[in-house]
C-alpha cells in the first residue's frame, strides 16, 4: 500500500507510481478514492537519478533543520530530507500548536515539488523527527512512557501497538519519519540516554526494538505496510551507543570487535529483519574511530554482513566529529558508508564542499549516486512518487481528533500501569478503599517532570508547565480519581503538611528533566533530598509512606528506600499519571519487572556486578509478597564530592545554581528577559554552550553555593564590546572586563579565571553587565579552589 505523494516534471507533468521493487506495493492512495497505477521503467529511482543535476544530487543527501531553513531554501535546493531538533518547531516556536506542524509541512511539501524549469524531476522531500515516546514534540500530542518504562512491561504487544498509535499521530502532522526506536543496549547507568534503552539484556531490546518498528512502519510484506497511518522508523545508534566508558555520551566504546558486536549490535539483525527504513549512526567511537567515519562497520559490518539495504543517516552534526572533519566539510563520512547528513546549520557550506569534491574525484560520483538511490527508493517505499497529495490532504492529516485521542491515552495509561515496578511493600500496597491520603512531593503535580526529556523540548521541564501537555494527567490528579471513587480522598500537600494525620502519605519525588549528555552522571548518588526529608518527616509523625520515584534509570536510593514503607520505581511515565493509581489503588496488578539492575551502591559502573547489585533484573514484588527492605547501607563517598563545583556545564546549570536576568529567571541558562536573550548553540555537542546576548544596561546574575574558589569560564568572543562589560562577585565592586575581551575576538575558545585578586571576593553570586549591546558565549563555569590564590586572567 503507497501512502502518497508525487514526482513533479517540467511544466508540472506528474509521474506514475515508482512501485518498481517496492515490498507490499500495489495500491495508490491519496485522499480521494483508490486509483491503481502501474509501474513505468521510465519511472524508477535510477530514471530519476539519471535526470538529476550533480547539486540536487547532493541536497538529497543533506538534512537541515527546519529552524535554519525556509520553504524558499528548499525551493532553491531540492533537500531530500529535513528534519526538527528537539528544540526546533514551526516557525521559530517550539511550542507550536500543531495546525503549524501541518501548515510547514505543506509548504515544504509544497516547495520541493514546485516544477523546474530545465528539466529535472522535482522530488518531495521527507520530514524526519525525534518521536521517541510519542510524537510528543507536539503539544497535545499522547506521551508515552520513555523506553526504560516499557523495558519494564516485557511486552512486544505494548510496544508495537505504541508505535502504531505514535505513527498515526505523527502523520496527523504531516511528518514522515522518526528517528526510533532507539536499540541501545545501555550497560551503564550513569550514561544520559539511558532511559532511551529498553533493558541491560540485549535479547530484550532485540524483541521490544522490533516490535517497535513493526508497529511505526507496519508489518514487512504484508498489506499496509509503510501505508496509512504508518511512518518510516529508524534503529538507533548504530553502534555502541550504550557501551562507552563510563557512560560518557558520545564517548569511546572498547574492546576486542566481536564481543561488543554480540551486546551492542545484537537488536540490529532483529530490526533489519522488520524492515527497518533506516539506521542511523552512533556520535560514539569504537576503539577510537568514530563511527560516521567508519567505513569497516558502516559498510563491512551494517552493508555487509547484517545485509542492511535502506538509508544510513547521521546524528547531529556528527560527521563533524570525525578525524579531519568539520561539521561544513566532510567527505570521509560519505565515503564511509553514510547516506544522509545531518548538518541542521551548515548546510550550504556542506552542500557546496560535496558538489566540489564529487567534480574534483574526492568523492565517487558511483558513491553519490549509491546514497541517493537509497534516499529515493525510501520515498518509492513511502509512497512518496504515487499521486498528487500534500500532507494536509492526506488520509489522516489535520484529523486532529486522533491527536492524543481517547484511545491513544487509554494505551499509555496502560503502560503506565504495566512499567510499574515495586521494589519494597511493608504491607501497605494496594492501598485501601476509603483511605484519606496526603500527596507529597514537588513531582506529585507536575506533568513536565512525569515526561521528562524530549517533551515538547529537547530537555524537557524548564519553563514548561501543565497547559504545554493540554489533555495529561498528573500523577496526584489520577491519585484524586482514584481515591474519590475508592471512597476516599486524596490531598496534595507539596511540602507536607505537618498539622494532619492521613491514613497513608505518597510521596512523588525523583529526577528533573533532561536528554542526552545533559543527564551524564559521575556516579549514581541520588542527591535531592526533598524526598527524603517528607519520607522522615511522615515516619515521625507515624504515618506510612508510599515513594513514589521518578527517574530516567535506577539510581541509588537507600536512604529513601530504608525510610519508606513501599518503594515504587515509576520511571519517565508520559503524559497519562493515572496508570500510577491504577497500580496502588490494586485495579491493576503490578507486573512490572526490573530489566536493568538496581545499584546497592554510588559510585556506578557496569551493570552485571553482583557486588554492586542490590535488585537484579526482573525483580519486582507482586502484592501477595511483602518485603520490608531495611537496613541499607547508607553511606556514600560521592554524595561529598564536588558539590557545587560546576555551575554550568553540558548545556545545565548545576542543580544549587540559578541564572536570573534582574527578576526573570533563566532555567538552565536559557530563554530571555530584562535585556538579556540567552540561546544554545554547539560547540562539543548540541546546544553545549550558551550565547548570552545583552542589551544595554542588561544584567545577568548567577547565584550558586557561596565559596573561596575561583571561577573557571570557558568562553569565545566573536564580536568585541563597544561599551563597558563588567563583572561583580557578590556585593563587590565591578570590574569592567572589556579589554579583556577585545582581546578575545575572534581567537576561538578561551578560559577566563577570575578570583579575589581582581573580584576583591568570591562568594555565591557573579554578576556580568553591559553598558551597550554584546553577546559573547560560554560553555562552562566552574569553581575551583586549586585556582582561588592566582592572579585573574582572560
Amino acid at each position: 500500500m503507497a501512502r502518497y505523494g508525487w514526482v513533479r516534471l517540467a511544466g508540472g507533468a506528474a509521474l506514475g507510481a515508482l512501485l518498481a521493487g517496492c515490498s507490499g506495493a500495489g495500491e495508490v492512495r491519496s485522499a480521494s478514492a483508490p486509483v491503481a497505477a502501474a509501474p513505468a521503467a521510465a519511472d524508477t529511482p535510477e530514471a530519476l537519478l539519471a535526470r538529476m543535476s550533480l547539486e540536487r544530487k547532493v541536497a538529497q543527501i543533506i538534512m537541515p533543520d527546519i529552524g535554519a531553513i525556509t520553504p524558499e531554501d528548499v525551493k532553491q535546493y531540492r533537500f531530500g530530507t529535513i528534519l526538527n531538533g528537539g528544540n526546533s518547531g514551526p516557525y521559530g516556536n517550539d511550542k507550536a500548536a500543531a495546525a503549524d506542524w501541518l501548515k510547514l509541512a505543506d509548504a515544504f511539501w509544497e516547495a520541493s515539488t514546485a516544477p523546474l524549469p530545465d528539466g529535472e524531476p522535482a522530488i518531495p522531500a521527507l520530514w524526519a523527527t525525534d518521536a521517541v515516546h510519542g510524537h510528543a514534540n507536539v503539544p497535545g500530542a499522547t506521551v508515552f512512557p520513555h523506553n526504560i518504562a516499557l523495558g519494564a512491561t516485557g511486552d512486544t504487544d505494548l510496544v508495537r501497538r505504541i508505535g502504531v498509535a505514535t505513527a498515526v499521530e505523527i502523520e496527523v502532522t504531516g511528518l514522515d519519519w522518526t528517528f526510533a526506536p532507539t536499540v541501545a543496549v545501555a550497560r551503564d547507568l550513569r550514561w544520559g540516554r539511558a532511559y532511551e534503552s529498553y533493558s541491560e539484556d540485549p535479547a530484550l531490546v532485540t524483541r521490544l526494538g522490533a516490535a517497535m518498528v513493526e508497529g511505526l512502519q507496519g508489518r514487512a510484506g504484508e498489506a499496509g505496510f509503510l501505508g496509512t497511518g504508518k511512518v518510516a522508523a529508524t534503529a538507533k545508534h548504530f553502534f555502541g551507543d550504550g557501551g562507552t566508558a563510563q557512560g560518557v555520551d558520545q564517548g569511546d566504546v572498547n574492546g576486542d570487535l566481536a564481543s561488543l558486536m554480540a551486546i551492542h549490535a545484537a537488536p540490529y539483525p532483529a530490526a533489519i529483519g522488520a524492515g527497518v527504513a533506516s539506521v542511523m549512526a552512533s556520535f560514539n567511537s569504537i576503539n577510537g574511530v568514530k563511527m560516521h567515519g567508519n567505513a569497516p562497520l558502516l559498510t563491512g559490518e551494517l552493508r555487509g554482513k547484517l545485509g542492511f539495504a535502506g538509508v544510513t543517516v547521521g546524528d547531529w552534526n556528527g560527521h563533524g566529529q570525525v578525524k579531519g572533519c568539520t561539521n561544513a566539510d566532510c567527505p570521509q563520512a560519505l565515503l564511509a558508508g553514510l547516506d544522509v547528513y545531518m548538518v541542521p546549520e551548515n548546510w550550504k557550506a556542506l552542500h557546496a564542499a560535496l558538489v566540489r569534491q564529487v567534480k574534483d574525484g574526492t568523492i565517487p560520483q558511483a558513491r553519490l549516486d549509491e546514497a541517493v538511490l537509497r534516499v529515493l527508493r525510501l520515498k518509492q517505499k513511502l509512497g512518496i512518487f504515487a499521486g498528487e497529495v500534500k500532507p494536509s490532504a492526506r488520509a489522516n492529516g489535520g484529523r486532529w481528533e486522533l491527536l492524543g485521542s481517547s484511545e491513544h491515552r487509554a494505551l499509555a495509561r496502560e503502560a503506565v500501569a504495566k512499567s510499574q515496578v515495586i521494589l519494597k511493600n511493608h504491607g501497605v500496597l494496594p492501598l485501601k478503599p476509603g483511605a484519606l491520603i496526603e500527596v507529597a512531593g514537588s513531582a506529585a503535580d507536575n506533568i513536565p517532570q512525569q515526561a521528562g526529556g524530549w517533551s515538547v523540548t529537547w530537555q524537557g521541564g524548564g519553563d514548561l508547565t501543565a497547559a504545554d501537555f493540554p489533555g495529561a494527567t498528573s500523577i496526584y490528579a489520577g491519585l484524586a480519581e482514584a481515591a474519590k471513587a475508592a471512597g476516599g480522598e486524596a490531598r496534595l500537600a507539596p511540602r507536607g503538611d505537618a498539622a494532619s494525620k492521613p491514613d497513608v502519605a505518597i510521596v512523588v519525588f525523583g529526577e528533573p528533566p533532561y536528554a542526552e549528555f545533559v543527564g551524564d552522571r559521575k556516579d549514581l548518588a541520588f542527591r535531592d533530598e526533598e524526598g527524603l526529608k517528607l519520607l522522615k518527616a511522615y515516619r515521625a509523625r507515624g504515618v506510612k509512606t508510599v515513594a513514589v520515584f521518578l527517574s530516567g534509570r535506577p539510581l541509588w536510593v537507600n536512604r529513601e528506600l530504608n525510610a519508606a514503607d513501599a518503594f515504587v520505581a515509576t520511571w519517565l511515565p508520559g503524559s497519562e499519571g493515572a496508570g500510577v493509581a491504577d497500580v496502588l489503588f490494586g485495579k491493576v496488578r503490578p507486573t512490572g519487572r526490573l530489566s536493568f539492575g538496581w545499584p546497592k551502591t554510588c559510585e556506578g559502573g557496569p551493570q552485571g556486578d553482583p557486588a554492586r547489585t542490590l535488585f537484579p533484573v526482573g525483580y519486582g514484588l507482586p502484592f501477595e509478597t511483602a518485603r520490608a527492605v531495611t537496613g541499607l547501607d547508607e553511606t556514600c563517598a560521592a554524595l561529598t564530592h564536588d558539590v557545587g563545583a560546576a555551575w554550568f556545564a553540558n548545556g545545565r546549570l548545576g542543580a544549587q545554581v540559578q541564572a536570573v536576568a534582574d527578576n526573570a529567571l533563566l532555567p538552565d541558562l536559557r530563554g530571555s528577559g530584562n535585556g538579556i536573550v540567552v540561546t544554545g548553540v554547539d560547540r562539543r555537542a548540541q546546544e553545549d554552550a550558551r550565547r548570552i546576548a545583552f542589551g544595554p544596561g542588561a544584567r545577568l546574575t548567577l547565584t550558586g553555593p557561596a565559596s573561596g574558589a575561583a571561577w573557571r569560564i570557558a568562553y569565545q568572543v566573536t564580536a568585541r564590546p563597544a561599551a563597558p562589560v563588567t563583572v561583580a562577585a557578590g556585593s563587590g565592586k565591578p570590574l569592567d572586563i572589556a579589554q579583556g575581551l577585545s582581546v578575545a575576538e575572534g581567537k576561538g575558545w578561551r578560559e577566563m579565571v577570575l578570583t579575589k585578586a581582581c573580584l576583591g571576593e568570591t562568594g555565591g553570586k557573579l554578576t556580568f553587565a553591559s553598558e551597550a549591546p554584546f553577546a559573547f558565549q560560554v560553555s562552562a563555569i566552574t569553581r575551583d579552589e586549586s585556582a582561588a590564590g592566582a592572579e585573574c586572567s582572560f
